[in-house]
């Protein structure tokens, strides 16, 4: 449970500091943006994926506005909670390790 809510915070955090345009969130943009990651918070691969990296990326442009922000922490609790095993240390890293950064 840990893990869950580590996993969550930390792409919470990339949603709600993301500053870019983009349209409306929907949990099938968010869930599409973090699949690629989810070997990688699993412990399945050791670093994050191009792929998950470029969905990464892809939240900033998802949530430009508060609401869109808070529709997107909503589903990204969701989708974590479908994922038990997922590892603290690479969900803390995950930002990094794609290049994100958060203020």
């Amino acid at each position: 449970m840990k893990g869950i809510v580590i996993s969550v915070l930390v792409v919470v955090a990339l949603v709600q500091f993301m500053g870019m345009q983009g349209e409306a969130v929907d949990c099938g943009q968010v869930n599409s943006s973090l699949a690629p990651c989810i070997p990688f918070l699993t412990g399945g691969d050791a670093s994050p994926s191009p792929a998950c990296c470029a969905g990464i990326k892809n939240l900033q442009a998802l949530a430009p506005t508060t609401a869109d922000k808070r529709a997107a922490r909503e589903c990204v609790k969701t989708a974590a909670a479908r994922y038990p095993n997922i590892q603290d240390a690479a969900a803390t890293s995950l930002p990094q390790k794609c290049g994100v950064h958060i203020n």
